[in-house]
């Protein structure tokens, strides 16, 4: 370790960008982290390495912070004040980030400020895409990759052709619709390096999107072995959209159970895996087969699943968790865990700033109905979600297209529970319209129309067999 309160000299970080500091080991501990970061590795941590080599670097004390950072800690705070103490001896680049993460990590934060910042330090230094990645993280969790695809389309230019940023600008595209950009963006980006998971990942949304179900299959299982040193997140869901594919693809039910226990549940064996990431794939998967009314072929994974969930140590952590945790609970009849679940949520919001409330109040009304579905309470659900219920809108809860999408077929249940075949078989139909290759969409339309005592059921479910067909033996 180096001597405290020894000010380095300005080294160049593998981005080109300056930095002060006495020891070449923090440097490369940095460049290390800066990998990590962009191929969603399990070993971000090594950025704490970095303070080691050097405590008074003002870049990795402030990188450290936001690694360490969580709403219910206060470890960010040391790594924050040593990265002050030592600002004035920084390089514009040092300061830059600082700001952003210092603000980023504040009590009360403004996101469309927190995101202003990341502009700023974009325009002066495009090559960093860990601050980029940051910044679109950021974006997902407002539900807003409008201004995603705005920070990548800044710093493009400066970047064309170079590792990971295809895979950056494919996201914010699938996320507006626009997927033959996102199928080009991530094709570029495997093409530049095989093993970009987020390129991966990217492609098989689209893939996924446009009911390509075995092409996104075989694509991802051949990319799969590149995955075993992605974070645990990474890994089980990439895992969870094969297993999506099968499922859609009306595959049989064993290939999908088959990748819970081996891809999803299994990761939990490792020491270094963090279990809430892999928790929410795996009750996110749960909940689309309880959805189609496969509860029988779950055995006891959801009882499992959920007394895990119980540990209050996952909650808080994040809302899409949260959400589908309610439901878990309620569904295995853990009432009054769901209920405290529920109340804290609540206790969470009403702390918050007067605009964080009113975004987050979606993300409240989903818990609640979430809770009412869990328990069998079809019709209550039905009334807290509302007649124009799309779950495109609720992305505030920190999840994409797909991950939301899961809460359309919810409502659509809850809606045929109650009794509103009509207003069921109106917003399945518009839903075929835009993806008409899903066999279960046909089933749930099917089973509307014979509710309606309507002859169109018939045409509903000859479509669905030729579905159920068409993409396995």
């Amino acid at each position: 370790m180096e001597e405290e309160g020894k000010v380095g000299t300005v080294k160049l970080d593998s981005c080109g960008y300056e930095i002060i500091t006495s020891s070449q080991a923090c440097l490369s501990a940095i460049n290390s982290y800066y990998h990590q970061v962009l191929i969603y590795g399990r070993k971000r941590s090594v950025i704490l390495e970095a303070v080691g080599h050097d405590q008074n670097c003002v870049l990795a004390n402030t990188l450290a912070a936001h690694f360490v950072y969580s709403p219910a800690s206060s470890r960010a705070r040391p790594y924050l004040d040593a990265a002050n103490s030592f600002l004035e001896h920084a390089t514009l680049y040092e300061k830059l980030v600082f700001d952003t993460i210092s603000y980023l990590v504040s009590e009360d934060r403004d996101d469309d400020v927190a995101i202003q910042l990341h502009s700023k330090l974009l325009e002066e230094f495009p090559r960093d895409l860990v601050s980029l990645k940051r910044a679109q993280v950021l974006c997902f969790y407002m539900g807003r990759p409008d201004l995603s695809l705005s920070l990548v389309h800044q710093v493009l230019p400066q970047n064309e052709g170079q590792n990971y940023i295809y895979g950056m600008l494919a996201f914010p595209l699938l996320e507006l619709g626009q997927m033959k950009d996102a199928e080009k963006a991530a094709q570029r980006g495997f093409e530049i390096n095989k093993q970009d998971i987020w390129s991966h990942h990217g492609l098989c949304h689209v893939l996924q999107y446009e009911c390509r179900f075995k092409e996104a299959i075989q694509f991802m299982e051949e990319c799969s072995s590149s995955w075993s040193s992605s974070s645990s997140f990474m890994l089980t869901h990439n895992w969870w959209h094969v297993a999506l594919c099968y499922l859609e693809g009306n595959a049989p039910l064993q290939r999908v159970l088959e990748i819970y226990d081996n891809y999803i549940w299994k990761e939990l064996d490792k020491t270094d895996t963090g279990s809430a990431e892999v928790y929410l794939n795996a009750v996110a998967l749960l909940l689309r087969l309880c959805v189609r009314d496969e509860l029988d072929m779950l055995g006891d994974r959801l009882k499992i699943l959920a007394e895990c969930l119980t540990d209050q140590a996952n909650w808080y952590m994040e809302w899409h968790l949260d959400v589908l945790t309610v439901w878990a609970l309620a569904k295995t009849g853990e009432i009054y865990k769901a209920e405290d679940l529920l109340k804290g949520l609540r206790d969470r919001v009403s702390r918050m700033t007067k605009k964080k409330q009113q975004l987050m109040q979606k993300g409240m009304k989903l818990a609640e109905a979430l809770y009412a579905y869990g328990r069998g309470n079809d019709k209550h659900g039905v009334e807290l979600l509302g007649p124009d219920f799309d779950a495109n809108d609720y992305k505030i809860i920190g999840a994409s297209d797909e991950q939301v999408d899961v809460f359309n077929d919810v409502w659509y249940n809850m809606l045929l529970n109650s009794g509103e075949a009509e207003n069921a078989i109106e917003v399945i139909e518009k839903r075929i319209k835009k993806r008409e290759g899903i066999p279960y969409t046909w089933r749930l339309l099917e089973r509307g129309y014979k509710l309606a005592n309507r002859p169109e059921a018939g045409i509903a479910s000859k479509q669905a067999k030729a579905l159920e067909s068409a993409y396995f033996d």
